[in-house]
């Protein structure tokens, strides 16, 4: 079977819009938490037909005049950038935030310093003082299974993880609308699968069900790479409609 029947468009034309919106609030919790929203964007290249738009990939020319190109949103992802030098006690801006961040602030830091524990300070080198949490990857039902949230995620954890000393996630399903995952079999291997994604990136289980990952990780580098080939793969079997 084709890999062009299993994604809707040319994964070779997705791209990332990463933003952080400065509300101008001087308090101690804004000082201390950076939401970083990430939107997933998909271009197609539409020609005007005489009677409407088409997605089209045979143009006679690459510049023709008749070609639009329209953007699709297609997934997005949530980033925080905790300041354990600045504002608040990062510990305690983390559980008032979401319960997730309290998670991982729970397996990493101290109450009552909010710095990283001794023993997560032994396991990373001194690069930066911050640590950047991925807390929301999603992806539309029809461009999954592909490996491409890993592909994704890894780029924008390059794009934001300078003066963060760790990066840290905790694997799970935040999409819960599909009837398949009210069965718990298939619950814990969608879970496992995706677990094993970021696991690729170099996140290794820390503590319960926080995963950490240094950025000076060796794995990372080479994560990056293989993952940046894969996504080359992918848009070359779509466009031959070959797996």
């Amino acid at each position: 079977m084709s890999t062009r029947t299993h994604l809707p468009g040319n994964p070779s034309d997705l791209y990332l819009r990463i933003s952080y919106v400065d509300d101008l609030l001087d308090t101690p919790q804004t000082e201390t938490l950076e939401r970083w929203r990430v939107a997933i964007l998909h271009r197609r290249r539409m020609h005007e037909t005489g009677e409407g738009t088409a997605p089209t990939g045979n143009c006679i020319t690459a510049d023709c005049t008749s070609c639009s190109f329209e953007d699709t949103t297609v997934g997005s992802m949530t980033f925080f950038r905790v300041h354990l030098d600045r504002g608040r006690n990062a510990y305690w801006a983390m559980e008032e935030e979401s319960e997730d961040l309290y998670e991982t602030a729970q397996a990493l830091l101290d109450p009552e310093t909010g710095w990283f524990t001794s023993e997560v300070s032994g396991l990373l080198e001194y690069v930066g003082s911050a640590l950047l949490v991925m807390d929301r990857v999603t992806l539309a039902p029809a461009w999954r299974g592909q490996g491409l949230a890993a592909v994704l995620g890894c780029e924008v954890i390059h794009r934001l993880m300078a003066g963060c000393r760790a990066v840290a996630c905790t694997p799970g399903l935040t999409d819960l609308s599909s009837q398949e995952l009210t069965d718990r079999s298939e619950w814990d291997r969608v879970r496992a699968k995706i677990t094993r994604g970021w696991e690729t990136l170099g996140f290794r289980l820390y503590r319960d069900n926080v995963y950490l990952l240094s950025p000076t990780s060796p794995d990372l580098e080479q994560a990056r790479g293989d993952l940046r080939n894969r996504l080359a793969e992918l848009g070359a079997s779509w466009r031959t409609g070959t797996s």
